[in-house]
């Protein structure tokens, strides 16, 4: 299993893209999680004035270093809220989407969205069809669309996808072959359920993995064993399902 991390975690500490690979690169990895949180947020990267010119600037970085974009994740939002803001958010997830092929990225994370009040049938409902407007841009491209295990929410009022057993059945119920997971094992450390039970429900449709820990009772987002998740039951379901992806802290 070859070991990789994010861009995202460094958007505290550097001013670019560029440096966050430069600092990754001097911590000893060779494969890189891009974030294109950061590009968003800040309106710079793809959503900057030369786009093309980022990535051409970033894959001549990434060659010189030796080292190789593997997966990325997409901007956070509100994707099931039709509001003026929605068709902005579904294009730049497109614009990910174009982004990843050209960098050689064949798995791109895309959260799906929540609403307070929803059921859980209108949350899949809701859900799919933000997905469908993802897929032939995906298809396009040749990019898989990662769903993700969100955080426990801890509002009762409010249902987003959180667990394996809810997951699977929303993967099967969008039905696309593009479109398969992320397990993240802190927001699974949030659950009840032992994570190699949770990795066996959903098999062969981890393609990612979000690898951090935490106490058990907020989504802290710290290094492993510095929290409450059991890695020894991680680690026997990835061999499980036979996952053989990146393993990214």
């Amino acid at each position: 299993m070859k070991l990789a991390t994010t861009t995202g975690d460094f958007q505290a500490y550097t001013h670019n893209q560029n440096d966050a690979i430069l600092e990754i690169n001097k911590a000893g990895f060779k494969y890189i999680d891009y974030s294109f949180i950061m590009d968003y947020k800040n309106g710079s990267g793809i959503f900057g004035k030369d786009p093309k010119g980022h990535i051409d600037d970033i894959k001549r970085l990434a060659d010189e270093l030796e080292v190789s974009f593997v997966q990325a994740h997409s901007p956070m939002g509100e994707p099931i809220i039709k509001d003026n803001n929605h068709q902005n958010f579904i294009d730049a997830t497109n614009k990910c989407i174009v982004a990843c092929s050209k960098l050689g990225i064949k798995n791109l994370v895309v959260h799906s969205g929540y609403e307070k009040g929803i059921s859980i049938e209108e949350n899949f409902e809701r859900n799919k069809e933000f997905y469908y407007e993802l897929f032939p841009t995906a298809e396009k491209y040749g990019v898989n669309i990662l769903t993700e295990n969100f955080n426990k929410m801890w509002d009762p009022q409010t249902y987003w996808i959180d667990n394996a057993k809810d997951m699977r059945e929303f993967i099967d119920f969008v039905n696309h072959p593009l479109f398969h997971c992320c397990w993240d094992t802190g927001h699974a450390n949030l659950q009840e359920m032992p994570q190699h039970e949770e990795l066996k429900i959903l098999g062969k449709d981890v393609y990612a993995l979000h690898v951090q820990d935490n106490p058990g009772r907020g989504d802290y987002h710290m290094a492993p064993y510095f929290g409450s998740s059991n890695f020894d039951s991680i680690m026997n379901g990835l061999l499980d399902i036979g996952y053989n992806g990146y393993f990214t802290f």
